[in-house]
């Protein structure tokens, strides 16, 4: 990659991010990680559908895998060396780690369509949020969504409160906030506790990031929560 190249990579990161990115910037100059983007990657953040279309084709997927008529798009040898020197998913999904959730099953979607960021709890560290925000400044997606999961292992270690070995509980520290909020409701608990850990997730995202708050600002991102129902398949936005 040549240095006009890298160059207009960070200009387009400063324009998505705007005065709040000229701080991330000066960090980060010169690092060699950004001028990773490739011309035909920067050139297609131009290209991002709304955050409403994005929303759209993710439950029109799921849709369709819960119908079983899924059409498994963009996994073919012709689309590997399409996306081979840059990406430009047009969601980003933080959803649990456990292996039932898998986001391009479900949503029917195929390599380069989602930008998955995968761990116990889907919750939201520092480097997950890093993620988040690389995610929409630097690839420009116009779409989040948090995606809790039913009978959630985290989450039931969460509201269980046994201790647990090694660092297995630093998740659970992570969900517990999310509790105090639900300790009233009737129901089942965990269910309860997956549905406030979605909306505790994305409250903690938003409040920790001038990237994802501006874009929130500018209507060009939308952040949502989801929960997915592992014995339908069904994702409910909530």
């Amino acid at each position: 990659m040549n240095q006009n190249t890298g160059l207009m990579g960070r200009r387009n990161f400063l324009n998505l991010t705007g005065k709040g990115g000229i701080a991330l910037m000066a960090a980060v100059a010169g690092s060699a990680f950004w001028n990773l983007q490739s011309d035909r990657a920067n050139a297609a953040v131009l290209e991002s559908p709304s955050p409403d279309a994005a929303l759209k084709r993710l439950m029109d997927g799921n849709q369709r895998f819960v119908q079983e008529k899924g059409t498994h798009p963009d996994q073919s040898p012709a689309r590997i060396k399409e996306i081979a020197q840059g990406q430009h998913p047009f969601a980003t999904l933080l959803t649990c780690a456990d292996s039932r959730v898998s986001p391009e099953i479900l949503f029917d979607e195929g390599l380069g369509d989602l930008f998955d960021i995968r761990v116990a709890g889907n919750i939201v560290t520092p480097e997950v949020l890093g993620s988040l925000e690389y995610a929409v400044a630097m690839l420009g997606t116009p779409l989040i969504m948090v995606l809790g999961h039913e009978r959630c292992g985290a989450v039931t270690a969460a509201v269980e409160g046994e201790a647990l070995p090694g660092q297995i509980g630093s998740f659970v520290k992570a969900i517990k906030p999310a509790l105090a909020k639900i300790k009233d409701e009737a129901g089942d608990p965990v269910d309860n506790a997956v549905t406030a850990n979605v909306h505790y997730q994305i409250e903690k995202l938003k409040h920790n990031s001038a990237i994802i708050t501006q874009r929130l600002l500018d209507e060009k991102l939308k952040v949502v929560g989801g929960r997915y129902d592992l014995d339908t398949g069904k994702v409910t936005l909530i």
